[in-house]
């Protein structure tokens, strides 16, 4: 351990070790206090949020596509589907062959999505 003092104005020892200490707490501090809120731009107003790969956990207005059997979105164009799923949880599993990484956490009202050429070809829950 380095014992290498440092004083200040005052004439006070700090340690090397108590330096680093203080200089790690500044930090994690600093991103403390950073805001969980989205920043809004022009592109995207705060109104009307923008559907995710992800989708979204679900509005107060809920989802609509939750009338509609989930064979219903079998056979849609991807940006259809993702209009009948405004609202609803959902993700895409696999577009054209490529997987997109998902959480294995089990959530029956999420829909995972399998593109191939521009539309809907399975639809799973969980």
């Amino acid at each position: 351990m380095d014992t290498t003092r440092i004083t200040n104005r005052r004439g006070e020892r700090f340690s090397s070790y108590s330096l680093a200490c203080l200089a790690a707490g500044l930090l994690l501090g600093g991103c403390a206090t950073q805001s969980a809120q989205p920043v809004q731009t022009a592109a995207r107003p705060a109104a009307t949020p923008m559907p995710g790969p992800q989708g979204a956990r679900g509005t107060p207005e809920g989802c609509q596509a939750d009338k509609l059997g989930d064979e219903s979105l079998v056979g849609k164009t991807e940006a259809e589907a993702i209009a009948m799923l405004q609202g609803c949880a959902w993700r895409l599993g696999e577009r054209d062959g490529q997987q997109f990484p998902g959480t294995m956490d089990y959530n029956p009202q999420r829909r995972t999505l399998g593109i191939t050429s521009g539309k809907v070809a399975w639809v799973r829950r969980g």
